[in-house]
């Protein structure tokens, strides 16, 4: 019988974060739908409205709770921005890998072309750094649109790695750092612009977050996750886990490097990873992250969110285990 592994956003689900995430809701729906082009209102509103896990806005509603505060307004908008700035990188994403569905779903490049999805993502950054201005205060402002200057330099050292078959382990986490990690810390800075030990809990879980979202698109199947694996070695993206892998039994694929691969080189490298330390060495780098992570953590009086921040990254981790094949 397989037992039922909370995910990170079950994690996150307490009464009070919960509360917050309806208001945090509504206030995406009309930010994302705020442009006098119904067109832009239609697709912005279409890639918000399409759910997810809102992990991101439910950290800063946590993350205010832990330190004291309330889910006031403020708290309600800086959320929504955050997750409207994680909304308009994933348009640029799909962009960028060309990529014609996500989660099932047409993406915008796909159908309303190149320039179109550039510019809705370029909108929904745009509004959250003018509802940042308008209706939070100034370093939440300040802080929201370093995200968005990190978010770039990340996802651009990523593209120019493609097939690089120089890239290192270390070259990896600084991409991690900047196109995921970032955007993780500037959701529980913005809850609390002074909480700078909050926001290094953020970071440090937005790295574990994506090297095991690395590590499953190499060690799960389609059948789990719900969408195909391979997708990083099929478009080039040479991630902290296959890297790590190459420093210690897995050098004998090096010489696969540099060159997109077909369908069976890739199915033979999968399964050649599988049988070596990829999963373990992985779980074990992220224990190490999350350590980390919760070394950071201030005194918490709240016994609620204690419980939600203390265990988020452990149980993110349990819960990747439970999708890896070995």
């Amino acid at each position: 019988m397989i037992t039922h592994v909370a995910r990170p956003e079950e994690i996150l689900d307490s009464p009070a974060v919960s509360a917050g995430l309806v208001r945090v809701e509504r206030r995406i729906r009309g930010l994302s739908t705020s442009s006098r082009l119904p067109l832009i209102n239609r697709a912005a509103g279409r890639i918000t409205g399409a759910g997810g896990k809102r992990l991101r806005p439910a950290l800063t509603l946590a993350t205010a709770l832990a330190l004291g505060g309330s889910v006031s307004n403020r708290v309600v908008t800086a959320a929504a921005c955050v997750e409207l700035i994680h909304a308009g990188s994933l348009v640029h994403d799909d962009l960028m890998d060309k990529a014609a569905e996500r989660r099932g779903v047409r993406t915008l490049n796909a159908e309303l072309g190149d320039a179109g999805a550039l510019v809705v993502g370029d909108f929904m950054f745009a509004r959250a750094g003018l509802a940042a201005l308008s209706a939070t205060s100034k370093p939440v402002a300040e802080a929201l649109a370093s995200v968005i200057v990190e978010l770039a330099e990340g996802q651009f050292q990523e593209a120019a790695e493609l097939f690089d078959p120089g890239r290192t382990p270390e070259d990896a986490l600084r991409s991690i750092t900047g196109k995921t990690a970032s955007l993780f810390r500037a959701s529980c800075l913005v809850a609390h612009p002074a909480g700078r030990s909050m926001a290094e809990y953020g970071e440090r879980f937005g790295v574990l977050f994506q090297i095991l979202d690395d590590l499953l698109d190499l060690a799960s199947t389609a059948e789990r996750l719900g969408k195909p694996v391979g997708n990083d070695l099929r478009q080039g993206v040479y991630t902290l886990p296959l890297l790590r892998a190459l420093r210690h039994d897995c050098a004998d694929v090096r010489p696969l490097l540099g060159r997109r691969l077909s369908e069976d080189e890739i199915t033979a490298l999968l399964a050649r990873l599988r049988r070596s330390h990829l999963v373990d060495d992985t779980l074990e780098y992220c224990r190490g992250l999350a350590s980390d992570a919760l070394s950071s953590l201030p005194v918490i009086a709240d016994p609620e969110m204690a419980r939600v921040l203390y265990g988020l990254p452990t149980g993110y981790i349990d819960w990747a285990e439970s999708m890896v094949v070995r």
